[in-house]
């Protein structure tokens, strides 16, 4: 009878704690779908509003830039100088009208909450693909590409289409740090939970008192930036539940990581 009541004890002892744990983790999990749900109601709302906006927006930026498009037809058939001077201004125009079509369609795509198209995909077939989207562009900026794919990794649940959009994002910030060119070094690992990304540059680096601010919404360093590159690659992983963080030294160069959990469970 005492083993039975000592052996009881030392069970309700253990039994405690766990069940404490459990208890714990089981509130921390409904109040983080809470959170996450609220969240997803408040960007879809930002979303509708963004996509009014956008909508009244674009359709005079449209008719403007047709209008620019036929005056500046007209202005060529002239000769005077007069026309000519009216001929680059109209040129000047059409390269603002564009910027705003660029800013705007940034915006959408970061304002938009976006539904994932979870399907199993090849991390190394979807970053080759972005390279050869973008190695054109890059070669012409005397930019040397250098890959190293672990042939060895699983195939990871992901939306390619986003998941291209952010790796995009990172790439083009990367070609824009190295403005007399340099090396571009694409890289995979992993592990048994998740697969790791690196994005190398040999640019210019991001001086420390501006890293923290590089996923800022709205936040550049460049004249014909719209700020919403890095912080939409951000946010497009962290909704696949994936980090990604910066490594930099001025004068060296930059490196991005991302992480991307193998097997990625939507609630």
């Amino acid at each position: 009878m005492i083993q039975y009541l000592i052996g009881a004890t030392i069970a309700i002892v253990i039994f405690i704690p766990m069940a404490f744990f459990y208890a714990r983790r089981a509130i921390n999990k409904t109040k983080n779908l809470e959170k996450r749900a609220l969240n997803s109601e408040r960007l879809a709302f930002i979303g509708t509003l963004a996509g009014g906006l956008a909508h009244e927006i674009k359709n005079p930026l449209s008719t403007l830039n047709i209008n620019l498009q036929l005056l500046k037809e007209e202005l060529q058939e002239m000769t005077e100088e007069n026309s000519k001077r009216a001929h680059r201004k109209t040129q000047v125009l059409q390269k603002e009208v564009q910027r705003l079509e660029q800013i705007l369609n940034d915006f959408l795509r970061f304002a938009r909450g976006q539904k994932l198209e979870l399907k199993e995909h090849d991390i190394n077939e979807i970053l080759d693909e972005v390279v050869d989207f973008i190695t054109p562009e890059i070669k012409q900026k005397n930019i040397l590409i250098l890959k190293s794919y672990d042939a060895n990794l699983p195939v990871c649940r992901v939306d390619s289409n986003l998941i291209k959009q952010a790796l995009l994002n990172i790439i083009i910030n990367a070609e824009q740090a190295m403005e007399h060119g340099g090396e571009l070094m694409v890289r995979t690992s992993g592990d048994k939970k998740h697969i790791q990304i690196d994005i190398t540059d040999t640019g210019a680096g991001i001086p420390k008192d501006i890293i923290g601010k590089i996923f800022q919404v709205y936040f550049s360093t460049k004249k014909a930036g719209t700020g919403l590159g890095l912080p939409t690659a951000k946010r497009i992983i962290e909704d696949h539940r994936g980090t990604i963080s910066v490594q930099s030294e001025e004068g060296k160069g930059t490196n991005f990581s991302l992480q991307l959990p193998i097997h990625l469970a939507m609630d």
